[in-house]
């Protein structure tokens, strides 16, 4: 098979698409053949990616509706359609912690980001894949949107326990109008948002490393070869799944010593 031809003709909109798994997402689906629309807080970032794989940048906050619209309208009126929607933007803010020590503002603001802004662009990506009767629409979820977690985000938590439930739902409700909708399940992957987070903690890092079978974090371009499975027709019988790539860290009791 040849890869560079396997997402061919193909439009992707992918939010968070200037850093992290969203990056790497952006560079792996344009490797595949994928015209790339990239939404993004960061201008400078976005024009730049949109840049190096001759993409489309539009600046989106992902909880704001109107926005949203602009961002997936603005695919289809410039290439013609949207046949892969990578929903990938998220926030982990340090605010957002053990449940005492969380404020509502915290807990609403990573609900916006990073479930509400979910729920807009499905409904968003929906509204031109219905015609189409195709598409394949992939949300970032978590590998803790299936199992609990000691060191604790709970509003990040709970924001992906809504993603996974979400795109199982809208995966049953589109699967006989030719649209297919996943939950990617991420472990710890070696983002900034990642590194940040441990480098203001290594405990909390060292914590969390002992629990992963491979025995490391994973790297970006390995969550972007399993976005390119998933947007492709390789998995046309795959959707409503929760597709972990977790290094083993939802299957484990006791790690290899």
């Amino acid at each position: 098979m040849d890869l560079t031809q396997r997402l061919a003709g193909k439009v992707a909109v992918i939010t968070g698409g200037a850093s992290g798994i969203g990056l790497a997402s952006v560079r792996r689906l344009h490797a595949e053949g994928a015209t790339i629309v990239i939404g993004d807080l960061d201008p400078a970032a976005g024009k730049e990616v949109a840049g190096e794989v001759g993409g489309t940048f539009v600046p989106v906050d992902v909880s704001d509706e109107v926005a949203v619209d602009t961002l997936f309208d603005t695919a289809v009126k410039t290439h013609g359609s949207v046949d892969i929607a990578f929903n990938n933007a998220g926030i982990s803010p340090p605010e957002d912690d053990l449940i005492e020590n969380t404020g509502l503002d915290a807990w609403q603001r990573v609900q916006d980001v990073n479930l509400k802004s979910v729920f807009l662009c499905c409904k968003a990506a929906l509204r031109h894949m219905v015609p189409q009767q195709k598409g394949s629409i992939i949300n970032t979820a978590s590998f803790v949107a299936v199992m609990g977690s000691a060191t604790s985000q709970i509003s990040y938590t709970a924001s992906k326990g809504g993603v996974l439930a979400m795109s199982r739902e809208l995966g049953v409700q589109y699967a006989r109008q030719g649209i297919r909708v996943n939950a990617l399940c991420p472990g710890p992957v070696n983002t900034p948002l990642l590194k940040e987070l441990f480098a203001k903690d290594p405990e909390r890092a060292a914590r969390r490393l002992v629990h992963v079978p491979v025995g490391r974090f994973a790297e970006p371009e390995e969550l972007a070869a399993a976005v390119a499975f998933l947007a492709s027709d390789d998995a046309s019988f795959i959707t409503g799944s929760s597709f972990l790539v977790d290094g083993g860290i939802s299957s484990a009791y006791v790690t290899p010593l």
